[in-house]
């Protein structure tokens, strides 16, 4: 498999679980982006999934819930980001 088919590969893969786990937490990942990179000569993903990285919006509301809140100055970010922390990292 060439680098460009492995890269896809593992984004699909990756795409796939994100929209698993966050369908169970009511929220939708319209948009996000990941880097690669290499350790020990393996394509790797390289950088962080955070409200920085992703658009996560309420699957009830449609209420961004990620860095928009700030860009667009639709309200309080880090209640947003505290929002999205309750919803997808384990009590």
């Amino acid at each position: 498999m060439d680098e460009l088919s492995e890269i896809r590969a593992l984004a699909l893969n990756i795409y796939s679980i994100l929209i698993e786990y966050l369908d169970e937490r009511n929220l939708l990942l319209p948009d996000f982006k990941l880097e690669f990179g290499r350790r020990d000569g393996k394509i790797v993903l390289a950088d962080e999934i955070s409200c920085d990285t992703c658009r996560f919006w309420d699957r009830t509301t449609g209420e961004s819930l990620d860095k928009d809140v700030f860009r667009f100055d639709k309200g309080d970010i880090v209640a947003a980001y505290r929002e999205v922390a309750k919803r997808i990292v384990p009590a």
